[in-house]
């Protein structure tokens, strides 16, 4: 029975429009929202009419909409983008910057920095000034204000570092530098004095009151560095700073200090190019550097090193302003050791531009001895009881006026609480450590102590010195032997003279090729063995480096005293390097000198291997004093010389160690010890250490860890050994002659068996 389409059931309805190839377009309880919706326009309650409903549908389809109350969706989300963006750049926008406090106080310190260290940071300057304190705080003000350099020595704790880092807050907030560059002996040192300055920049409340341009913005950001970029002051940008390494004082309109820049670096880091470029386009380069201890305990002891830092001081440190300025330095620094960096640039003689001074925390020590004798007694006795000086410190009170007697300190306020006087308090340094006392509080440190007695030290060497010029010979003079030690970038060299019974004389040393600078290593040599003979070759350039060192050194004639004229009779090469042991016994095989030059091999005989002295001669040997010639066989047909390398130095540092003029002296030409400050560094760099074994006493060598080169040393040595081979002899080292033993044959033996 065909349904009627003006009258179906809901259930008829929904599976007719279903029955389509669209499939399912409506359930029944959306046809029953419809019918609730549409009333009996589409059917009665138990029918629907089709066609009207479908009518109803086409006429709710095509009914204009009203417009929503209110205002759209797009319009809502808009807004509330808008509400956000201004609630982040009020987030951003520091405000207002608070009135300064006392503008009085801040025009006064902005030209006296004395009274800035006062007023505005009275926690760390709480104890009275002392006259060396004031002497240093007028020479650092007139560096900021007028320029110039300064470098000063003060006692340690002191507060020289504490002083330069305010004169840097100073000379930023003030106005009087716009980039200043901080330098320590390397960059994790500079860092720190970095981070005291931004501790100060965001923590100090009475910068912050009279500087509110500056520390207002900075505490703006409450430590979190992410917020600079986006810091805004007034819809401005601030181009604030604020990282490990730099800090940009923010830019604020009318700020004398707007934009200011504080960088670190390490003296022997990336310092040249050192610049900064504004948000204006301006570069910026130093105009203040603060250099805070710029030697190490290590690199003080190193004369190469002290040597590399001045050249960096010198040349890159002083060169940051560019071209055509000049730029203020303040260097704060502690000497180490006599001749040191820092002791050269304290030395006016030296460094004239550096204006240095020194202070100490004693001008003069007491002078009743006998007293402080027993006074360092009971202070040792009280603290071995105590745990204190409570003892020694009752004692001292008791005496106070006979203790104190022609003693004068440069700070009277400097004392610990459980100490009376600042005089006392120097002489419990004095007794803790006297080394450390006169380096670090007197800055006058007392010359180096090797160890034993027989040991010396760079600084002996470099005195021992003969007063004739270089290259000539003095007329005793017999012999002279040259040796060269090779190496992958330099042959070092050394020439000496000697007379008949072993009294020596360094006529001449030096590098091929020529490093023209008094102060280096073999790591950072500058010229080498490649660009000087322009070979690729590891081989081919110490081939002709050989060739040519050679044809200058035997080629030429060394004249004496007398006019008599003197060539070198013998040149040992060492051959103990792999690499060019080959190429040596080659040139020395294919030389033009080949009668004169000859390879040698160092050998280590410690106390537990077999002395030179006990060696088996063989046929066609050569055997001198704790050295010998083998005979050749295999492919290296050229006859070498083999050394005891323990016994010849020992040699040669007991030569250094005569006095002048005692037969068997060895000295250096010249007559400046500073001449030989790197020679003697060389022949210094190993130290003896006494080995026993095998029924005898050896001094074995070992190099210095603080120490880079020795092969001068080894040069000098092996000079040595070329004089023995030509017949020089030290008296009481002759060799024993032998008795002669005659031949006997085997019946004569037999009969004296039988008799």
């Amino acid at each position: 029975m065909a349904a009627d389409p003006r009258k179906l059931r809901p259930s008829e309805l929904c599976r007719l429009l279903n029955s389509t190839p669209l499939g399912e377009v409506i359930s029944e309880r959306q046809l029953h929202r419809h019918r609730t919706r549409a009333g009996l326009r589409i059917g009665d309650a138990r029918h629907i009419d089709l066609l009207r409903y479908v009518a109803w549908l086409v006429e709710l389809r095509h009914a204009p909409k009203s417009e929503p109350d209110g205002d759209s969706y797009e319009k809502l989300k808009e807004r509330a983008r808008a509400r956000n963006v201004a609630l982040a750049i009020a987030g951003r926008d520091i405000g207002d910057l608070p009135e300064v406090v006392d503008p009085q106080r801040k025009a006064k310190a902005a030209s006296d920095f004395r009274y800035f260290c006062e007023a505005y940071f009275p926690l760390t300057f709480h104890l009275a000034w002392s006259t060396d304190h004031l002497k240093v705080i007028t020479r650092i003000e007139q560096a900021v204000l007028r320029g110039g350099l300064f470098a000063m020595a003060m006692p340690r704790g002191s507060g020289k570092t504490t002083i330069c880092e305010c004169a840097c807050i100073w000379a930023v907030l003030n106005g009087h530098r716009e980039f200043v560059c901080l330098i320590g002996s390397d960059e994790g040192h500079a860092m720190d004095m970095l981070d005291s300055i931004k501790m100060e920049l965001d923590g100090n409340d009475l910068l912050l009151e009279d500087y509110p341009e500056v520390v207002y913005p900075i505490q703006a950001l409450d430590g979190i560095a992410n917020r600079c970029n986006g810091q805004l002051y007034q819809g401005h940008r601030t181009h604030i700073g604020w990282t490990a390494r730099e800090v940009v004082l923010p830019t604020i309109p009318g700020s004398v200090g707007s934009g200011a820049i504080i960088k670190v670096a390490g003296i022997t880091g990336r310092i040249r190019g050192m610049k900064y470029k504004r948000s204006d386009g301006q570069t910026m380069r130093p105009s203040l550097v603060v250099i805070d201890d710029p030697q190490t305990d290590e690199s003080a002891r190193s004369l190469s090193q002290c040597a590399t830092r001045e050249s960096i001081l010198a040349g890159a440190i002083l060169g940051l302003a560019g071209p055509g300025k000049k730029i203020s330095g303040i260097m704060p620094c502690t000497v180490i050791r006599p001749g040191d960096m820092a002791d050269n640039i304290l030395c006016r003689d030296k460094h004239p531009e550096w204006n240095g001074e020194r202070t100490k925390m004693v001008d003069a020590f007491p002078s009743n001895e006998s007293l402080w004798l027993r006074y360092g007694e009971l202070r040792a006795e009280s603290l071995r009881q105590h745990g204190d000086i409570r003892l020694a410190t009752d004692f001292y009170v008791a005496n106070r006026e006979a203790m104190d007697e022609g003693a004068k300190v440069a700070w009277p306020e400097r004392y610990n609480h459980d100490e009376v006087s600042a005089i006392q308090h120097a002489m419990n340094l004095k007794l803790q450590d006297e080394a450390a006392f006169f380096a670090e509080y007197q800055n006058e440190p007392l010359p180096e102590d090797t160890g034993t007695d027989d040991e010396l030290t760079p600084d002996q060497i470099a005195r021992k010195f003969n007063r004739m010029e270089r290259l000539a010979i003095p007329i005793g003079c017999n012999h002279v032997t040259t040796f060269i030690d090779v190496q992958a970038n330099l042959l070092f060299y050394v020439v000496a003279a000697w007379e008949e019974d072993f009294t020596g004389y360094v006529v001449d040393y030096g590098t091929f090729p020529d490093q023209q600078r008094p102060y280096f290593t073999l790591r950072d040599a500058r010229q080498t063995l490649t660009t000087a003979t322009m070979n690729t070759g590891l081989e081919g350039s110490i081939f002709a480096g050989l060739e040519s060192l050679t044809a200058t050194l035997l080629g030429r004639e060394w004249k004496r005293d007398d006019g008599a004229m003197l060539r070198s009779e013998r040149c040992l090469i060492d051959a103990n390097w792999g690499s060019s042991t080959d190429v040596v016994y080659q040139f020395c095989r294919q030389s033009a000198h080949a009668s004169i030059v000859m390879p040698s091999h160092g050998r280590f005989v410690g106390a537990s291997s077999q002395p030179f002295s006990e060696y088996k001669r063989r046929p066609g040997d050569r055997v001198g004093h704790n050295w010998r010639v083998p005979n050749v066989r295999g492919k290296r047909a050229v006859r070498h010389v083999v050394y005891d390398t323990n016994y010849w130095k020992s040699f040669i540092h007991a030569r250094l160690a005569v006095a002048m003029g005692d037969r068997g002296c060895l000295s250096l030409f010249g007559t400046s010890p500073e001449t030989h400050r790197l020679f003697a560094d060389h022949l210094s760099a190993e130290y003896r250490v006494k080995t026993e074994g095998r029924g005898r006493t050896v001094d074995e060598w070992k190099m210095r860890p603080e120490r880079a080169d020795n092969h001068w040393f080894d040069c000098l040595v092996g000079c040595a050994v070329a004089a023995s081979m030509q017949g020089v002899v030290l008296g009481g080292t002759e060799a024993k002659l032998q008795p002669e033993k005659k031949r006997v044959s085997f019946a004569a033996l037999q009969r004296r068996r039988r008799a």
